[in-house]
């Protein structure tokens, strides 16, 4: 008996592997940004400082260049290049040229949407490293604006391969509050932030990247200390503490902590602009410039507007839009969103899908033309990832038959019924079965790993069909993974309705 078939986006479990494989992803850059940087090097008057300043558009195109000066640095020359002028300076313009060309390119909008969000994370935090720190460290402003960028360059390439781990992660850990240890251990294998330090090293980014990473490793008891400092709010006390500890001071005025502070800023900046979790970086930032935190606040409130003119995107979230937000509100992510109710277009595409469906005699020429119209429909009432899966004569094994929102890979998977009891279940009699928090960790457990892995989160539909009385399709299908819109839920079990009514229509028209 043949084994499961694994799409080829199982997951590393290794430092090594993960760095092999993220390591050997290219990251897309937009096409503008191509054009325009291809523009710069052609013009002779374009100065290197021009040059990088047009690059930073793209964050994958910077991230490109430093990876390919760091990775031909002359052994003579010990240290990586710490920010892109150096880089484009060691590399040369017709290795930079050549290298441009080379690098994938698509619309802005075919990116990714979680390799978008990160990379405009990225682009906002170093506004708010150039903004707060670079004028006041004008020698090292360089350094700053570019590791501030490259801060979380090695969850880039992860989030165009796996950004259904990252998001998992977010809802687990930032807004459920689970412990970050077990959740990577099981999402990943490893710990995230020694996975970004390995990657960082071995890519050679500038050392205030991997000086980060290893502060929140390594460094985490002397963070804490600087932490319970922060929050006091008398500044003469501050003062005080930090005289009386010599060694904590030099530590925490290390220049290299800017892009740290930076990042942090930014990344908790994405939730809400009130809470402990920001005012914590705030607070921080605060103590590092010898400032008032409510200067801190407005001038982080106004780097957040400067990046957003810069650098918003159509369908990214950017934390300035909750500037005009009422006060205490904050960012849902999509996996806890409730899915919102079809509007009247999409319910009347729905209508005619399932009215075709009901059709006779059947007008489909064949079982993919029947399904795909089943796979149309529950599009149309708001599902967001689904999957039809068929089973052989015998019930020995479901094939993916039709799919949307998956990753196309997973057209190849072959699941084997006698490893899952919830599928045997399904394949006995048609049933409708629907996941929620509630039953999630009990029936989510008797699923294979390879069709738990294309629905993470813990909302899901399962439906099983029936033709002449024998199972002989499982629908499976979310909205993202986060709680449904009953509407679409009523959509859905109409739609499976009208599928099991077409099903028995076209296998019976020879009759």
């Amino acid at each position: 008996m043949p084994s499961e078939t694994i799409v080829p986006t199982t997951n590393p479990k290794t430092l090594d592997a993960w760095i092999k494989r993220l390591d050997s992803t290219h990251l897309p850059v937009p096409c503008h940004s191509h054009d325009r940087v291809k523009t710069a090097i052609a013009d002779s008057r374009r100065s290197l400082r021009d040059i990088a300043e047009v690059m930073q558009d793209s964050p994958a195109l910077v991230l490109s260049v430093m990876r390919e000066a760091n990775r031909h640095t002359h052994a003579s020359i010990a240290e990586p290049a710490e920010n892109l002028e150096v880089a484009l300076n060691r590399l040369g313009l017709a290795r930079v040229e050549s290298l441009v060309e080379r690098l994938p390119t698509a619309p802005a909008n075919e990116i990714p949407l979680a390799l978008r969000q990160l990379q405009m994370i990225s682009q906002h935090a170093s506004q708010q490293a150039s903004g707060m720190f670079a004028s006041r460290l004008a020698r090292l402003w360089q350094d700053i604006h570019w590791g501030s960028l490259l801060f979380l360059a090695p969850l880039w390439p992860l989030a165009l391969t796996h950004p259904q781990l990252l998001e998992e992660w977010e809802l687990r850990v930032v807004h459920r509050g689970e412990p970050a240890p077990k959740v990577e251990r099981e999402l990943f294998g490893v710990r995230l932030l020694g996975l970004c330090q390995a990657l960082a090293e071995f890519w050679r980014l500038p050392t205030w990247v991997t000086q980060g990473y290893h502060l929140l490793q390594e460094e985490r008891r002397l963070l804490v200390k600087v932490m319970h400092i922060a929050r006091d709010h008398n500044p003469l006390r501050q003062q005080q503490r930090l005289d009386a500890d010599p060694a904590l001071r030099r530590w925490l005025n290390h220049p290299a902590n800017t892009v740290l502070l930076a990042n942090g800023l930014a990344l908790a900046s994405q939730h809400a602009w009130t809470g402990t979790h920001i005012q914590r970086w705030q607070q921080l930032i605060a103590l590092y410039l010898q400032v008032p935190l409510e200067d801190v606040q407005g001038q982080s409130h106004h780097q957040a507007a400067q990046s957003a003119r810069k650098h918003a995107l159509e369908g990214v979230f950017h934390p300035a839009q909750m500037l005009l937000w009422p006060w205490d509100a904050c960012y849902v992510p999509r996996g806890m969103q409730q899915a919102g109710t079809p509007d009247t277009k999409a319910l009347g595409d729905w209508r005619k899908f399932c009215a075709e469906l009901l059709s006779e005699p059947s007008p489909f020429s064949n079982a993919m033309h029947l399904t795909g119209y089943a796979r149309d429909a529950l599009q149309a009432c708001g599902m967001k990832r689904i999957l039809l899966l068929m089973s052989d004569r015998t019930q020995s094994f479901l094939r993916v038959h039709q799919l949307a929102g998956i990753p196309a890979q997973a057209a190849n998977l072959t699941v084997p019924v006698t490893q899952s009891k919830l599928l045997q279940r399904l394949l006995a009699q048609s049933a409708q079965l629907r996941l929620t928090p509630q039953n999630h960790a009990q029936f989510s457990a008797l699923l294979p790993a390879s069709l738990r892995a294309l629905f993470r989160g813990e909302h899901l539909l399962l439906r099983s069909l029936s033709n002449n009385g024998k199972v002989v399709m499982v629908l499976m299908a979310d909205q993202g993974g986060g709680p449904f819109s009953e509407v679409s839920v009523q959509a859905f079990a109409r739609t499976a309705q009208c599928l099991e009514r077409a099903l028995a229509t076209f296998s019976n028209r020879s009759a």
